[in-house]
């Protein structure tokens, strides 16, 4: 059974730069083997749920002030209409033609750069509470039997406004958030988890909750936490990574 996976994925520039982050995903996709993977992105945000059944997604550039390099960037990989309209049946979710986001795209493009492992695009339906979102996590724990990898894209830490040079030191205020974050996961602490929104430093973190919504759903579509990954970029971007098994 593979496991479901919460990935920090940060500035798009992850794709390029040479970071820690950078590193750790392209050698976390060598270790793993999908069939498919379903990718619920935090910059595909809706009210009510969607999936995406279009059988060749186009690239989204939805970003802007980045060098050409990155947007001349392609991801490739093919859709997989059958697994989307399972996914549209299960969850009673609307079907639209969509592409992959830079949520989706830039972590997939380190882990699986031949992209040839179909992507199924599943929204974040930011609205919802955040036991509905485990839930939904939940009802996409089975098809981990099945060889298809379940990823949540977003962000331990997420404030664009605090931003600072790419190399600067993790502020205390996003360091507490993390240990915070780390040690509930680590205790299995899912009541309070569900209750992120009091944890220290919630909402300077995350001014918005797309961001961190999307562990969520790969938390409740796993099992046991384990950290895999954790460094900081432009000091406020915590790139943790944590597996669900």
């Amino acid at each position: 059974m593979l496991p479901s996976l919460f990935i920090s994925h940060g500035s798009p520039m992850l794709a390029l730069n040479k970071t820690p982050a950078h590193a750790f995903l392209r050698g976390l996709g060598k270790r793993l083997s999908p069939k498919a993977v379903i990718v619920v992105s935090a910059h595909w945000e809706s009210t009510a749920l969607k999936v995406s059944v279009s059988a060749k997604p186009e690239t989204i550039h939805d970003f802007g002030g980045f060098p050409q390099a990155l947007f001349d960037c392609r991801y490739p990989a093919p859709g997989d209409p059958e697994l989307a309209e399972r996914l549209a049946r299960l969850l009673d979710a609307e079907r639209v033609e969509r592409g992959l986001d830079h949520g989706a795209w830039v972590p997939l493009s380190l882990m699986f750069p031949d992209a040839n492992v179909p992507v199924v695009s599943l929204s974040l339906p930011v609205r919802w509470s955040n036991a509905a979102l485990v839930t939904l996590g939940e009802q996409l724990s089975a098809l981990r039997d099945e060889g298809i990898l379940v990823i949540g894209s977003g962000s331990l830490t997420h404030n664009l406004y605090e931003i600072m040079p790419p190399d600067s030191p993790m502020p205390l205020w996003v360091d507490a958030f993390a240990q915070w974050v780390n040690a509930r996961l680590s205790n299995g602490d899912r009541e309070a988890l569900l209750d992120w929104e009091s944890a220290p430093h919630a909402r300077q973190n995350h001014p918005t909750p797309e961001h961190f919504q999307p562990l969520l759903v790969a938390m409740g579509a796993g099992g046991e936490a384990t950290q895999l990954h954790h460094s900081v970029e432009h000091g406020v971007l915590a790139m943790d990574v944590y597996q669900f098994a």
